[in-house]
């Protein structure tokens, strides 16, 4: 099973958007997937209640996150998606910690990449993959990258700080799908909003094979050691 943590210490940036998009994504794939919604706001449990078709299955974390993720493997989920506060009390770092992989939305701009250190160090510390999206950025012209995405990924490389090559952009049609319940993907299957999550989910769904992996061959080498 892998488990999909969305965090930032900033609101705004995104984490409950990308959350559902996502988790709508990989339903109409064809995976078995659930949603832990771990902020108090409650927006994504909001989005889940307006929804009228496609079962998205979705837990509160109130009870706490490892009883949350218990309920997912004894059900077989193929993926959970966690969208989390804001914050980084207890509940966020317990979501870190059971991560696969850490997804961390954050806009173009300085005030939005200077609040992505704290999640970054909880992820470094717990030992836990992550990568920054690139989140409501100006969209692209001619094919080309916005100054401000620009200047934000080559501040994210200089600090090694691993960044996702593709962006989300600034398009009503994320908004507003999840007005009505669905998603880009949904709403607008043809869509560049579409495009955009499904490269996103692409990228993702490597990374979380790739982490599976290690971790299996670091088993087997452990079992060979003893």
């Amino acid at each position: 099973m892998n488990v999909i943590t969305l965090a930032s210490r900033k609101g705004g940036a995104g984490k409950s958007t990308l959350t559902a998009h996502l988790a709508a994504y990989a339903q109409r794939a064809g995976h078995r997937c659930l949603i832990i919604d771990a902020d108090p706001q409650g927006s994504l449990t909001l989005w889940h209640s307006l929804r009228t078709h496609g079962r998205l299955p979705l837990q509160s974390a109130t009870r706490g996150i490892d009883r949350a993720i218990a309920f997912a493997a004894t059900d077989g989920y193929e993926w959970v998606f966690v969208d989390t506060a804001p914050t980084m009390w207890v509940v966020v770092q317990e979501a870190i910690r059971v991560a696969t992989l850490v997804i961390i939305p954050a806009r173009p701009g300085f005030f939005d990449l200077a609040s992505i250190h704290e999640t970054i160090a909880a992820a470094r510390q717990r030992e836990k993959p992550f990568a920054v999206v690139i989140n409501a950025a100006p969209p692209k012209r001619d094919d080309k990258e916005s100054p401000a995405v620009i200047q934000s990924r080559n501040y994210l490389n200089r600090l090694g700080i691993p960044v996702w090559a593709g962006q989300i952009s600034h398009r009503a049609a994320y908004s507003l799908s999840l007005a009505g319940g669905a998603s880009a993907c949904e709403s607008e299957p043809g869509s560049t909003a579409a495009a955009e999550i499904s490269a996103l989910w692409s990228a993702i769904a490597r990374s979380a094979e790739a982490v599976n992996a290690a971790h299996a061959a670091a088993r087997e080498k452990h079992g060979r050691a003893a």
